[in-house]
């Protein structure tokens, strides 16, 4: 696995990964990935963001976009795995990278926003230390007008770095 930092030369290719994505995926997307030039965007703005490449195609994308002014201390992680290269371990590298990196960049907490329903993602998360926050009802409203509940999630850094620093496990979990 090949996880490098999303440069503008990897536009094209995260446009057509997102192409691929199910109108259910496309849902759980807050921007809307099927313009290209807002695709375009993304490698010049504030989040930290990386991809998974596979051979001349993306496998994986990945940011972690600082909130703004009083909780400029909290970054949010985003995570999309290609449909083809879920279950098999792809989505927790990536996410633990982008965990690790939000670290090294001073986040003291991290949160990611998932549709209740999406179980296998809650598990992931859950294993890497992230936390229930919030449950909010009927927030998302996917593209047929049917609404689901959104969990928020937290990792909160210094608790949990300290746990894992106690048991001596920080240079196992740190990104190769």
């Amino acid at each position: 696995m090949n996880i490098v930092a999303l440069d503008p030369i990897h536009n094209d290719a995260l446009f057509e990964f997102f192409g691929q994505l199910s109108e259910r995926d496309l849902t759980l997307i807050k921007e809307d990935v099927k313009n290209l030039d807002a695709v375009r965007e993304w490698s010049g703005g504030p989040a930290k963001q990386w991809v998974v490449l596979d051979g001349e195609g993306i496998a994986g994308y990945a940011a972690v976009r600082p909130l703004a002014q009083w909780s400029d201390h909290v970054g949010e992680l985003r995570l999309v795995v290609h449909p083809a290269r879920r279950h098999a371990g792809l989505g927790r590298a990536l996410a633990r990278y982008a965990l690790a990196e939000a670290v090294r960049a001073g986040r003291r907490k991290v949160v990611v926003e998932l549709a209740a329903d999406q179980h296998h993602a809650l598990a992931m998360f859950g294993s890497l230390g992230f936390t229930g926050e919030a449950l909010l009802r009927d927030h998302i409203r996917d593209r047929d007008g049917e609404l689901h509940d959104l969990v928020m999630l937290a990792h909160f850094v210094d608790d949990t770095w300290a746990s894992i620093q106690t048991i001596g496990l920080a240079d196992e979990l740190s990104p190769k």
